[in-house]
């Protein structure tokens, strides 16, 4: 299956304030989290923004807050994204067949979230690289168990050029630096 920019919308899964500190290589994480929205922002994939019990857990982290505060904001209680109507209808109002999903963690929301979209008859995208959880064995074994679900698993670099396609694509250039 490849990966179809006209086809794809990205689904951010609570990256927030008090969780963030707690999750195992964060700083690599949220820098590859920068990138993957800035590239995703290049070629105008569409977005929603999930964050789960904001009382307790805090808003989106602050480097990530400012380039994301312009898309859906959705609060949940569920750990699956798909398990708020309103952030689930918005998926399914988007008319696309492909959804990206990055975040944490990937063992609990990531998971349940990925599993539902299978479910609903989504082709899901995991962005290993800007996935996480607190402990590496709960994201490895996710990862596993979310691939021989028929979760596609990439990397945010992969998957940038793979929606570029091509070298003259207009945005080409401004990918490639963006990834170095």
């Amino acid at each position: 299956m490849k990966i179809d920019v006209n086809n794809v919308m990205f689904c951010l899964v609570d990256v927030q304030e008090k969780l963030f500190p707690h999750i195992n290589n964060k700083a690599i994480l949220e820098k590859n989290l920068v990138t993957l929205i800035k590239g995703l922002q290049i070629h105008k994939v569409p977005f929603i923004v999930n964050e789960q019990y904001k009382k307790g857990i805090g808003e989106t982290i602050e480097s990530l807050r400012d380039l994301v505060d312009d898309y859906p904001h959705f609060e949940k209680t569920t750990f699956s994204c798909c398990g708020n109507e309103e952030g689930f209808a918005a998926i399914k109002a988007n008319n696309k067949k492909q959804i990206i999903v990055a975040g944490i963690e990937t063992h609990v929301c990531v998971l349940q979230t990925c599993l539902d979209l299978l479910e609903a008859g989504f082709q899901v995208i995991l962005v290993t690289d800007c996935c996480s959880s607190r402990k590496q064995n709960d994201k490895d074994v996710a990862i596993t168990r979310l691939v021989q679900a028929g979760v596609v698993p990439t990397t945010y670099e992969s998957l940038l050029f793979e929606l570029t396609v091509n070298a003259k694509n207009p945005v080409f250039k401004e990918i490639s630096s963006l990834v170095k």
